[in-house]
């Protein structure tokens, strides 16, 4: 009846755990000793902290499941940022099969597998100065021009071994220089560790990227020395993730911020739909049940980082919870809950 206060029920705490609500506690940190244990804590709190510990649990159920087929997408400047190795160390434990990543990421990452450094950005030099001495600046680090430059006669090298009768395309490229790496490089390396598992890095967006322009550039100097250019199609990368994607069994996803990489990997499930829609050919939609993304982009905002997963079911490219989708979303930066993250699920993945 209109106006009627509604009456509420007042049910026990043993009620409430039979519904399937999950009790909190207090986070002890005397009854912790390693990262793992660290992240049940923080599991069984609120916020952000109990989001990092539903983001392990996710992660550890994904990899553990031999039939689930996990893809990892990378944006911002993780590597410049010194998160490169956590990106190798998931692809040498063989956590990840698959790779999405921007072409700028990569660059940043070849400079240090090659050898070279970055460095903190002195806080009493002005972008003027630095643009003068040669010093790129991505935030409160430094990339040296010089680094960039001596990374381009390395790929030079590279490039110079390809095929001119092949169409390449960023997947084919990075499959070619891991091999490089492998071949005269010591050290550890993003590509390398790629290679050598045999895990395929795709760059959606080559050419935005020094890793493009070098690519370019070299064709450039082919054309102006009457050498035939290097031909290039994105599209054999688009045919390549789906055709790879649609033979799995079960989709998990990992993702670092967002951007290009996370929308294009996402972006299978419709292209699937609307193949077997227009074209008469597949099954259709193939869509991600296990899910991780650590991003601080709040949703309001309306970009794709910030998106949640819940938006991405009524496009068809997750399952919704209803029907056994799991997710954790950490709105967090990646420099801070990713190190915590994956060093707890390695832990518990060997126990």
């Amino acid at each position: 009846m209109a106006g009627k206060e509604a009456k509420r029920t007042l049910i026990t705490q043993k009620q409430v755990l039979s519904a399937g609500l999950r009790p909190l506690e207090p986070m002890d940190i005397n009854k912790i000793s390693d990262f793992d244990d660290l992240a049940k804590a923080m599991a069984k709190t609120s916020f952000n902290g109990r989001r990092v510990g539903e983001a392990v649990e996710v992660l550890c159920e994904m990899v553990a499941d031999p039939e689930c087929f996990v893809v990892a997408t990378f944006s911002g400047a993780m590597t410049v940022a010194q998160m490169g190795l956590l990106i190798c160390e998931m692809i040498d434990r063989k956590m990840i099969n698959a790779v999405v990543t921007t072409g700028a990421l990569m660059t940043h990452g070849l400079v240090e597998a090659m050898g070279m450094t970055h460095f903190k950005c002195s806080a009493n030099l002005d972008d003027t100065e630095l643009f003068v001495k040669g010093f790129d600046r991505i935030y409160d680090t430094i990339e040296l021009e010089k680094n960039l430059d001596d990374l381009q006669l390395i790929l030079d090298n590279v490039f110079q071994t390809f095929n001119r009768r092949f169409t390449y395309h960023s997947q084919l490229i990075c499959q070619e220089v891991g091999k490089y790496l492998v071949e005269n490089v010591p050290g550890r390396g993003i590509l390398k560790s790629a290679h050598e598992q045999k895990v395929p890095v795709f760059i959606p967006a080559f050419t935005d990227s020094e890793f493009g322009l070098d690519f370019a550039i070299f064709n450039s100097k082919e054309e102006m020395a009457g050498r035939k250019k290097l031909r290039f199609d994105p599209y054999y990368d688009l045919e390549s993730f789906r055709s790879l994607i649609e033979k799995q069994k079960k989709l998990g996803i990992f993702t670092i911020g967002g951007g290009v990489p996370r929308n294009w990997a996402q972006q299978v499930a419709p292209y699937l739909d609307i193949r077997k829609k227009r074209l008469g050919v597949g099954k259709g939609f193939k869509s991600y049940s296990r899910a991780v993304r650590i991003c601080p982009e709040p949703v309001e905002w309306g970009g794709l980082s910030g998106c949640t997963y819940s938006e991405g079911v009524s496009w068809g490219k997750f399952v919704s919870p209803q029907k056994g989708g799991k997710y954790a979303e950490v709105l967090a930066d990646a420099t801070i809950a990713w190190p915590i993250i994956l060093q707890a699920a390695i832990q518990r993945l060997s126990k």
